[in-house]
């Protein structure tokens, strides 16, 4: 299954019409849906038309951009083309990687899903073999979508932990023992001869999540629940905040005061993912006698109304509401998603995390919240990731690349 197109950004238009912009600035805007038209073209990049209709042909001519019919507006006059991006003029590869499984998706440069599936994988692994496993899990789903392997022009992975996305390197992951400073980048890159992008699993989610909403949804924070705890920020310009070196939106190690010795995985103590995931509600579990094993095992006794599992489930609701109160002071967004399978399962940690949040936090930093669970749910970093791949290929610098190899 999936999820209809979201918003890509725009490049800024200066006071003279560069080119490279005004063609990157089209793309964009019909492989979005924002326009299909020339006349929406017109009035969505502010451009005189004449300048419009010469760059959005050289688009057609490259086979980069084609008309798919009329439009049928019902106006006077001839019916205005419907544009779309060409089918063909590339695909986007997507990887969302779990600690235990990954979801992939093939998407071509209008959003339209190719294919998509969830593999088992084991991070755990290993750099090496992990991605051996993945690349052969991504030739399999590109030989499904009949897509030929120069059609392919990004790739764009989420990693479940610290990322440095200008190097396209995990950085001393936690729960990824042996993937500290691997190559990943420029490893997929290699063997899939396109542009690669490599970014912390809940930045794709919060962008994914983001781009689904109306713009004045942000700026948005989104909370990601599950074996550990992660968060991403997304700015009022809807783009992702990372900080200066890839760390922001790290929530998952801040320490939960009153937490005792709580070891994390982190080698701290007292971390909320150490306090409040999915994967220590688990391990209260264990202890007790006959828990769950793995965060699918706590679903299902969550939507049973197991009463051990709802306890321990909204006692961490509670110490991540304390969190996120605090987060909504520091940083004031408009939205606060939560996503996470557990945040499906039950309405135990919307509530409770609410319920803290509205009472902790000032009328002045949530007068306008919104506090809700991701409407786009487990395609959340899909979504982002193929947002993330296409803007790539139609930035100013990729769009004339496209357009060469078109002609």
């Amino acid at each position: 299954m999936g999820w209809r197109p979201v918003r890509l950004a725009v490049p800024r238009m200066s006071g003279r019409a560069d080119g490279n912009l005004v063609y990157s600035s089209l793309a964009r805007l019909i492989a979005s849906g924002t326009a299909d038209s020339r006349v929406e073209l017109v009035r969505a990049v502010g451009l005189a038309r004449s300048t419009v209709n010469t760059h959005l042909d050289a688009l057609l001519a490259a086979g980069v951009v084609v008309e798919s019919g009329a439009k049928g507006d019902g106006g006077r006059g001839r019916p205005a083309h419907r544009l779309a991006l060409a089918p063909r003029a590339g695909v986007v590869v997507v990887a969302d990687v779990g600690v235990h499984s990954t979801r992939l998706a093939v998407a071509d440069l209008g959003q339209q899903v190719l294919a998509q599936d969830q593999v088992a994988l084991e991070i755990g692994l290993g750099p090496e073999r992990a991605l051996d496993a993945l690349s052969d899990e991504l030739r399999k789903l590109l030989a499904a979508s009949s897509v030929r392997p120069h059609e392919v022009k990004a790739l764009v992975m989420g990693l479940p932990g610290p990322v440095d996305s200008r190097m396209g390197m995990p950085v001393r992951p936690p729960i990824m023992p042996g993937w500290d400073g691997f190559p990943v980048g420029q490893t997929m890159g290699q063997r899939f001869s396109c542009a690669p992008m490599v970014d912390n699993d809940v930045n794709l989610m919060a962008l994914g999540e983001a781009r689904a909403l109306p713009s004045e949804q942000t700026p948005l924070l989104f909370l990601k629940i599950g074996t550990g705890v992660g968060g991403g920020v997304v700015s009022n310009a809807g783009e992702v905040h990372r900080g200066s070196d890839g760390a922001a939106g790290d929530i998952g190690h801040i320490q939960v005061p009153g937490a005792g010795e709580v070891v994390c995985r982190c080698g701290n103590v007292g971390c909320v993912e150490a306090v409040a995931s999915a994967g220590a509600v688990l391990d209260h579990l264990r202890v007790e006698g006959g828990g769950p094993e793995t965060v699918e095992d706590l679903v299902r006794l969550l939507r049973d109304g197991e009463a051990r599992a709802v306890r321990l489930v909204r006692s961490a609701a509670t110490v991540l509401g304390e969190v996120v109160a605090m987060l909504v002071h520091f940083y004031n967004p408009r939205t606060v998603v939560l996503g996470g399978a557990v945040t499906t399962a039950s309405d135990d940690v919307l509530a409770g995390i609410r319920s803290v949040v509205y009472r902790r936090a000032l009328p002045l930093a949530t007068r306008h919240l919104s506090l809700s669970n991701s409407v786009l749910g487990r395609s959340a970093g899909l979504a982002g990731a193929v947002a993330v791949g296409i803007e790539k290929v139609l930035s100013p610098e990729g769009i004339t690349t496209l357009m060469d190899r078109g002609r």
